[in-house]
């Protein structure tokens, strides 16, 4: 019988665990602080609980954290790690160091269905979710983690196709008991699927980021065909209809294409469709991704059209471009690795 991993386990599963084993339930709380807080890694480590207990958790479960099989560091600092997987593909996590902050950049899925037309990721195809602790261990087994500042569900997949276990991933860094993180160090990025959209308001309180990339519905459509099942219009609706308070924010996602969404006229159709939504745009150079036509945008033309949003009164950042030298891009590393195999 195949060992169940105990990292990735909500205190909540843990006690069941407990009782399953006839433990006190104060020992989930001692298993949690050993998974989420301490530098070990085994079930024999955890040294305050009774040899009995230990023996019964060994009998039935792992600890459940995995090894990097590859890193890439880049010139500018930046890490890439290639993690393998429960189905025996990769996924990609990325550590961007900026001055005091440590950004983790974390997968969610191997591989992706939405299909965007400039998005590598998508190319190989959805491939299998990941588990809770399939998403943390990004974060716990790297060396950087106990200095990780920042994370964000920017890496390969759609988050809100695997919420379950997207939800239960951010309480685990977020509660006392786990890793015990600020929501507000965290934000998740969608692409928009209404349902997961309204669910995510409502249980997680990190911030929210949606991938915009144009604001016309038939541009959009071909960009992104999750348009066609849930359009801006209707994710537009949802975000006006919450109140994110003074903490939380909402901010848009656009990978500025040359000739295709850098106009005049839709820094116009920008500030039509975001009038009254608190947000920033972060706007995202484009490096070209193979069997794609999409091409980035000039330099000149990036910053005119930062200027331009700010004109119509929205606060506009262009993104610093890291790692290109260590196949930086979501899906390169672990499209070439899966090539190797």
């Amino acid at each position: 019988m195949q060992k169940e991993a105990l990292f990735g386990k909500t205190l909540d599963e843990l006690q069941r665990i407990c009782v399953e084993l006839a433990l006190p339930k104060f020992t989930a709380k001692q298993i949690a602080d050993w998974l989420y807080k301490k530098k070990v890694s085994s079930i024999d480590e955890m040294s305050n609980l009774s040899k009995k207990a230990r023996e019964l958790l060994n009998e039935k479960y792992l600890f459940g954290l995995t090894d990097p099989t590859k890193v890439q560091e880049s010139v500018d600092g930046t890490k890439k790690y290639l993690f393998p997987t429960a189905h025996g593909k990769y996924v990609e996590t990325a550590m961007i160091p900026d001055k005091d902050r440590k950004t983790v950049c974390v997968s969610s899925q191997v591989g992706c269905k939405m299909g965007c037309l400039f998005c590598m990721t998508g190319k190989q195809g959805f491939q299998g979710q990941l588990t809770a602790g399939e998403i943390v261990n990004q974060i716990r087994n790297i060396p950087e983690w106990e200095e990780v500042t920042n994370i964000v569900y920017m890496g390969m997949g759609e988050p809100f196709d695997n919420l379950d276990e997207v939800l239960k991933s951010t309480q685990i860094l977020t509660s006392e008991w786990g890793f015990a993180m600020s929501p507000r160090r965290i934000t998740v990025s969608s692409i928009g699927i209404v349902p997961g959209l309204v669910r995510f308001l409502n249980e997680s309180e990190c911030h929210l980021a949606i991938s915009l990339h144009t604001p016309f519905h038939e541009e959009r459509q071909k960009l992104m065909p999750v348009e066609i099942a849930y359009p801006l219009d209707d994710v537009l609706s949802e975000i006006r209809n919450w109140d994110f308070g003074r903490q939380r924010r909402v901010s848009f996602e656009y990978i500025v294409f040359h000739g295709l969404n850098d106009t005049p006229a839709h820094v116009r159709e920008m500030a039509r469709i975001l009038d009254g939504i608190k947000c920033r745009i972060n706007l995202i150079r484009f490096h070209p991704i193979p069997n794609t036509p999409l091409k980035g945008t000039d330099e000149t033309r990036l910053q005119e059209f930062k200027e331009g949003l700010e004109k119509k009164g929205i606060t506009t950042t262009i993104r610093a471009s890291r790692g290109q030298d260590i196949y930086a891009a979501c899906g390169l590393l672990s499209t070439k690795a899966l090539g190797a195999n």
